[in-house]
């Protein structure tokens, strides 16, 4: 299912229409019935206090967003790292055995650079059925060894193939592991209610209304960005898969 979170340039163009129309219904009402002299200090207390508000929410999930971009490229340089381990490892097969693992492991690693590259939701389906059938191959071809030779060269080959399937497991699990909505919305709010005392406790209508909604706009679409690992600009690039791929010849 696609996340609305997914399209960050639309969800800042949409949070700056709100936004600004927030604040002109904030100044609307404030022409309706406007501050008292004795209520404007009160009133900028309750406004400073909800600005705070919201400048620490928008810190708080953006380092949100950055925590989860970091983990995406720490796991992947961990699947590289386990999978040119495994290739090394299956030196210790007999060598027919070990041919057909360094195969599969290639394929396997062409699989994973396509992973994270791929954009399309069908080619991404067919990468991930690819992937998980290769997975039970490379653990046939590693397992068959083990009561035949169960040495511990062969359970090192054994467990250097369960840090490689492992590792695809963290990956999937950091690329899911996204801002929950219900922060967004909390998110949304605020910032509606911000702008709304914005307009409220502006003497005139001015340009200035535009301010604070394409700041706090410009921050979404930078964490929406960030948060996003398939529809933003940034993106985890994999550097060191394909510098592995093309480190791996055929033997």
């Amino acid at each position: 299912m696609k996340n609305a979170m997914d399209f960050p340039f639309t969800v800042s163009v949409l949070c700056f229409v709100a936004l600004w129309l927030s604040a002109r219904i904030g100044f609307f009402f404030a022409k309706r019935r406007p501050l008292q002299t004795d209520q404007r200090d009160d009133f900028n207390v309750v406004q400073a206090g909800a600005l705070t508000l919201l400048g620490l929410l928008i810190g708080f999930t953006f380092s949100m967003a950055i925590g989860r971009y970091d983990q995406r490229k720490n796991y992947e340089e961990a699947e590289a790292n386990a999978i040119g381990t495994e290739y090394v490892r299956v030196d210790v097969l007999p060598a027919a055995d070990a041919v057909k693992v360094r195969d599969l492991l290639r394929r396997y690693l062409d699989l994973r650079v396509l992973f994270y590259t791929a954009t399309n939701g069908q080619q991404l389906q067919r990468i991930n059925a690819d992937t998980a059938q290769l997975q039970n191959q490379l653990w046939s071809a590693v397992e068959v060894d083990a009561p035949v030779q169960p040495t511990p060269l062969t359970a090192l080959a054994l467990a250097g193939m369960n840090d490689v399937l492992n590792s695809q497991g963290y990956t999937q699990a950091a690329w899911w592991n996204r801002i929950p909505l219900e922060a967004w919305v909390l998110l949304l709010l605020i910032s509606v209610g911000c702008n709304l005392l914005i307009g409220y406790g502006a003497h005139r209508k001015s340009r200035l209304f535009m301010v604070l909604p394409l700041a706090v706009s410009v921050s979404f679409f930078l964490i929406a960005d960030i948060d996003s690992p398939r529809g933003g600009i940034i993106r985890v690039q994999p550097q060191n898969l394909i510098s592995l791929a093309q480190g791996l010849t055929p033997q």
